[in-house]
Order: C-alpha cells, then structure tokens, then sequence
C-alpha cells in the first residue's frame, strides 16, 4: 500500500558527535522522517540554502566544529524559513538569545522529548 502523503517531512540533524547524532538520527528516522545529517553548521547552511524549503526541522547541538555555534544556525534557519521548527540542545547553559519560537533541550535529552518536538515540526 504506500503513504498516505507523498510528502515526507525532512529533519536536519547537526552534531559533531557520531554517537549523538546517530541516535538522533534513529529516532527521527523512526517518526517516520527522512534526515539529512551535518557534523558542521557551514554544512547545515549549504542543505538549508538547497533545500530550505523542503526541511521541518533543524536539530542542532550549540557546540559545533566549524566557525559557527548551533546558536547562530539557529538564528540564520529562522530568518531564512521562518516557519521551520528549530531545536536547539547543549549540555552547557546557554550563553547567547536563541531566536523567537526555537525550543532548548538539555542534554542528555530523553527520546521522548526529541520525538514530541518531531511530531510539533510536522504540524
């Protein structure tokens, strides 16, 4: 039988940590969502600037390699698609604003708090 929509809402995970980023992965891809993975935020910039307009939501850690902090990801994926859905996660306290509307979860975060913030993105 197929879908029930041909649209598959796409995650963008950006974490420079395998093991972090694999299992955000798994359980995205488990909400029945299709991810594309960045270990960079620069990375993240080149999907988004492809594909923007097709991505629900921008999971990144605040700490990255690269030039640019999961903060300023998030600040750049809000004023370029203000309707994704942005979660943002560290297990360090914040030291910059997050944009309007972008959801913080400390690490270690529960799957169940990735997934509801999943199932937010698709609606």
């Amino acid at each position: 039988m197929g879908q029930s929509s041909p649209f598959k809402p796409i995650a963008l995970v950006v974490e420079d940590d395998p093991m972090q980023r694999a299992s955000a992965v798994m359980l995205l891809e488990e909400s029945n969502m299709g991810v594309i993975q960045c270990e960079s935020a620069e990375a993240a910039v080149q999907v988004l600037e492809k594909l923007g307009e097709c991505v629900s939501m921008v999971f990144t850690d605040v700490s990255l390699a690269g030039r640019l902090d999961g903060v300023e990801l998030a600040h750049f994926s809000k004023r370029q698609y203000p309707n994704i859905h942005v979660v943002v996660t560290s297990g360090l306290a914040l030291k910059k604003v997050l944009p309007t509307g972008t959801t913080f979860l400390s690490k270690p975060w529960l799957s169940l708090d990735l997934l509801r913030e999943a199932d937010r993105s698709m609606h």
